[in-house]
């Protein structure tokens, strides 16, 4: 409802089901797929419907919730569980509005707000307010904000586990201002808890707004989430950004490409000053032989927002080209000892990249 108040395409509908039990939604011919509480797919278009709950608060963390789904729940009561009140907004199946927080007002006037206190009950909606921001050029209720400062305090925030935390991060990286969620993590004071790593940054103002302006030039881009993730990676020393990878239980194309980017955009960035053999060991050791599009990637994230991209970038690739047009294999069949394999494509990779370059004059 709230994609469709704004104009925007709608990519997905969430539709709740109220006063109907799991065993008439079966007889229906729905399918259950919720395990914690009644979720089915309609048999025609595989969307998912769910029954109107309540959830009460039972334990500590995001996992620690007891729900209620029966007929006798209410729409209203549904969606008094929602985190933000533009996110509880309905719409009936005769097309009348339902919005029992104020959730239009609040969308025409741009303000992301809580629903209730029962806010505070979940840490993954310090997550997912932080996302909306960079999703949406909206100012964060006062009272909200204060909430999530409290909750960051009471350490909620520290019963997230990494699955989630990463499932938040990646999807806010593909928003359009993804330093906003930064930014809105470091100002509740939840950054320190869940990305202690990245929190670093702002111990030094201007270093995190550098690299947050480079992150939205990656947005503006229209670049990977796992180039955007190593144009923030490019920043940190290696081992800091291992400790993130390693906790956060990173996919292995972010991990990779983010270690690279931390390793080698500096050189990258540099590119018109190294000779052949300085760039025969950088396509070398970022092994841009047998992953020439992770490299291709990689050289992405490491010239965003770099002024020699436009000379550093053409150089990379010419000789990248040049080396990778030595036959490798033909060479190796002339030769006797694995070393003696390795010298020799070394050699003849390091000539082609001359003699493309002329030398380093080009």
């Amino acid at each position: 409802m709230r994609d469709e108040l704004l104009g925007l395409p709608v990519q997905d509908r969430d539709y709740v089901v109220v006063g109907a039990t799991p065993e008439e939604m079966a007889r229906l011919g729905y399918k259950p797929v919720g395990k914690d509480f009644p979720v089915f797919l309609h048999p025609q278009t595989k969307e998912e419907y769910a029954l109107a709950r309540t959830e009460r608060k039972t334990a500590r963390g995001y996992h620690g919730f007891e729900f209620y789904a029966a007929p006798d729940v209410t729409l209203e009561q549904d969606l008094a569980r929602r985190d933000l009140t533009i996110n509880a907004i309905a719409k009936d199946a005769e097309g009348r509005i339902i919005d029992p927080f104020n959730g239009v007002r609040d969308l025409k006037a741009g303000v992301l707000r809580h629903v209730s206190p029962a806010f505070a009950e979940d840490p993954v909606r310090i997550l997912r307010v932080a996302r909306f921001a960079a999703r949406f050029p909206f100012t964060i209720a006062p009272e909200t904000m204060e909430l999530m400062r409290t909750m960051a305090e009471n350490g909620e925030a520290d019963a997230l586990v990494a699955e989630r935390v990463w499932q938040e991060l990646s999807r806010g990286l593909m928003e359009a201002h993804p330093s906003r969620m930064f930014e809105v993590l470091h100002e509740s004071g939840a950054l320190a808890h869940v990305l202690p790593e990245i929190a670093t940054l702002y111990l030094d103002a201007e270093r995190a707004a550098a690299t947050m302006r480079l992150l939205d030039e990656a947005a503006r881009q229209d670049a990977t989430q796992e180039v955007r993730f190593a144009v923030l990676g490019r920043v940190f020393d290696p081992l800091a950004l291992e400790s993130l990878a390693h906790r956060l239980k990173l996919p292995g194309a972010s991990r990779d490409l983010s270690l690279l980017a931390a390793r080698h955009a500096n050189r990258i960035a540099d590119a018109q000053v190294l000779d052949a053999a300085e760039l025969l060991e950088l396509l070398d050791t970022a092994d841009a032989w047998r992953r020439p599009e992770r490299f291709a990637d990689l050289v992405d994230a490491a010239l965003v927002g770099e002024e020699t991209a436009g000379v550093a970038r053409p150089r990379l690739e010419k000789a990248l080209a040049a080396a990778a047009s030595v036959d490798a294999g033909e060479i190796a069949k002339q030769a006797k000892t694995p070393a003696e394999i390795h010298d020799r494509i070394d050699n003849a990779r390091l000539a082609a990249i001359r003699e493309a370059l002329k030398d380093g004059k080009q």
